[in-house]
């Protein structure tokens, strides 16, 4: 898969969990992919400070994201 290819999938993986963040308030945005392996998102709105972000992030968006792109390795939250 191609860095280009990457970033589709990745950005059709956080268009697939999206609607689920926005309905508690919040939502998800593409910082980077790094060496098509790691790839860093920026939760917002209701997300930020969330208890459960942590959980919603590796269950969820990592989840989610794996299921598009098998290669990715670790999704993590960047702070503001």
């Amino acid at each position: 898969m191609t860095s280009e290819e990457v970033k589709i999938n990745v950005e059709k993986a956080l268009a697939e969990i999206r609607p689920f963040l926005e309905s508690d308030g919040g939502n998800i945005s593409l910082v980077s992919i790094e060496d098509d392996r790691l790839v860093k998102v920026q939760l917002e709105g209701a997300c930020v400070g969330c208890t459960v972000n942590q959980m919603t992030l590796k269950s969820g968006v990592e989840m989610t994201i794996k299921k598009y792109v098998p290669q990715i390795e670790q999704v993590v939250n960047v702070e503001n």
